[in-house]
């Protein structure tokens, strides 16, 4: 794309050359008051007569607001933090820091808590898209960095927002900007979310093809009996009915070392934790590392390999893969439950049962009540495996993985294209909203 016909210096590294007739302004010139923080009160219900109460949990990754994190606030609570449409919050600690919300085209009444920070822009100098927009650009990121650069812990003020720069061009130049980039973001969006539905029909499809597999065999003329279990239903007539204590010889999870987070290290044992167990494997990008000492300590969960990983717990419990000797020694957290196959089943049959429908089916049976997030081993020495004779498993194996692995190809592509046109995105608004390109007519 074309760029302006002169640049000069803005004498800010991270955001260098801009177009000679913009200028740099700090956020506190651009608003029409004061940044304000929100109201400090518990998020205790959920009237939607009343105005809803934003937080930053209800910032979702698609600039919209969640439905189902809705609450509200009485409205004499409320009045004084009511929202404007145009209006931009910025979250200013935790690990959202910085995060960024636009409030526009809202039906009704909102107001915003108490870790979140109101600017109200200007109009008539800055457009609340621009600055939006500008919310999302490397460059913003970049001042967030040099934020915590300087500070021991990540919180952004008001203080800190008021001296935000903007690089910003008329109100004519900002609507023409703001223009093009809500269109080509919409585009982008649209493009992403088509990408995202292909991929969770290819993991529906994995199930499928897992669940067919570890029920009916790869025999489509086997002939059936009734397992007796209603919700299974038949199997093939030589297959046997397992529960999984009959078929393991430990069933157990981990602890979390003395001393937590603070013991952890860049190198040493891997102590595996939820966020490692994945359908598709064992993701060890972000793994911690104990010390050897305190892997000694901890034996009893010890990874071993063929081990089959359950998680537990949270919001990933059910996901599940297996240990191989590449990762170990290896140790697990009380988060992540260690099933150890004996000589009736193979490890990857008990992973292929473990994240069939037939596996999730059980995970979500037993999430009631106190114990709607976790799985005790109570419960999961009681599930049912249906196990056919060990050269068949061999078989179910070979057939199964050879389908999914072209599925796993698949979804692992798109996933990258996903994140490199996510990247095109964050580089096309950086662009535009720093006039490192030109997209006037």
């Amino acid at each position: 794309m074309k760029k302006y016909a002169e640049y000069k210096d803005s004498g800010i590294e991270w955001i260098g050359d801009i177009p000679i007739h913009w200028n740099l302004i700090r956020l506190k010139y651009l608003c029409k008051s004061k940044l304000m923080y929100g109201a400090n009160e518990s998020a205790d219900f959920e009237d939607p007569s009343q105005p809803r109460y934003i937080r930053i949990t209800d910032f979702g990754d698609d600039g919209k607001l969640k439905d189902e994190t809705f609450k509200s606030l009485p409205y004499e609570k409320a009045e004084s933090y009511l929202l404007e449409d145009g209006d931009v919050l910025f979250a200013r600690s935790g690990a959202t820091v910085g995060k960024t919300f636009q409030f526009k085209n809202y039906n009704g009444l909102a107001c915003f808590a108490g870790y979140l920070i109101k600017a109200s822009p200007n109009e008539e100098m800055m457009l609340s898209d621009f600055i939006y927009f500008y919310t999302k650009s490397r460059v913003y990121e970049n001042w967030k960095n040099s934020i915590f650069n300087q500070a021991t812990i990540q919180n952004i003020g008001a203080d800190k927002y008021n001296d935000l720069l903007i690089s910003l061009p008329s109100i004519q130049e900002q609507r023409s900007i703001a223009t093009y980039l809500n269109d080509k973001t919409s585009q982008i969006d649209t493009l992403i979310e088509k990408k995202r539905q292909m991929i969770e029909l290819l993991k529906e499809e994995r199930t499928a093809i897992i669940n067919q597999a570890v029920t009916k065999g790869i025999n489509p003329d086997a002939e059936m009996k009734d397992s007796g279990i209603e919700w299974l239903g038949e199997v093939p007539k030589h297959w046997d009915v397992k529960k999984i204590k009959h078929v393991s010889t430990k069933i157990g999870s981990g602890i979390t070392p003395k001393g937590g987070a603070d013991v952890y290290q860049t190198s040493g044992i891997p102590l595996l934790r939820s966020q490692n167990v994945h359908f598709t494997g064992l993701k060890l990008e972000d793994v911690a590392y104990i010390t050897q000492e305190i892997h000694d300590s901890m034996s009893n969960s010890e990874v071993f390999d063929g081990d089959v990983l359950l998680n537990i717990t949270g919001a990933s419990i059910g996901r599940c893969y297996y240990a191989k000797k590449i990762i170990l020694p290896a140790n697990v957290n009380q988060h992540v439950c260690i099933i150890r196959p004996n000589g009736y089943i193979i490890t990857e049959y008990l992973y292929l049962v473990l994240s069939s429908f037939l596996g999730q089916f059980q995970i979500e049976h037993c999430q009631t009540g106190a114990n709607r997030e976790g799985l005790n081993f109570e419960q999961l020495k009681n599930f049912t495996i249906p196990l056919p004779p060990i050269f068949e498993q061999k078989k179910i194996i070979g057939n199964t993985y050879a389908h999914l692995n072209k599925i796993d190809k698949t979804i692992a592509l798109t996933e990258k294209e996903i994140s490199l046109i996510e990247e095109y995105q964050t580089v096309l608004i950086n662009e535009a909203v720093t006039g490192k390109i030109d997209i006037r007519e």
